[in-house]
């Protein structure tokens, strides 16, 4: 098993509504033992460089545990990101010595 991180990224107009932590709590839920660290919300959002295109922006990331990729993409699809016209981001973490 190897650790993925999910970054998820929503259209940068999205306004959550009062229904949006209830999705994301019972999302959460669903993936049950993969879930290392729920992560964090981010809540203010600046770029340098290329990172996704104007239209899009960071809204949070997770920590899951996989088999392999295909197994990470299969925990991410039903994320609530995608509901909105977001996407989520996957990519193996790197276990870097010394850390």
């Amino acid at each position: 098993m190897a650790n993925y991180v999910f970054s998820f990224r929503v259209p940068s107009d999205y306004r959550p509504d009062a229904g949006t932590p209830a999705q994301w709590r019972a999302w959460f839920g669903e993936l049950g033992s993969a879930l290392v660290d729920v992560g964090n919300a981010v809540t203010g959002y600046a770029s340098l460089g290329e990172v996704g295109g104007s239209g899009s922006r960071m809204v949070g990331y997770s920590v899951v545990s996989a088999d392999d990729m295909d197994s990470a993409l299969a925990l991410a699809k039903d994320c609530p990101a995608l509901r909105v016209g977001g996407g989520v981001e996957v990519g193996p973490a790197m276990e870097v010595a010394g850390s």
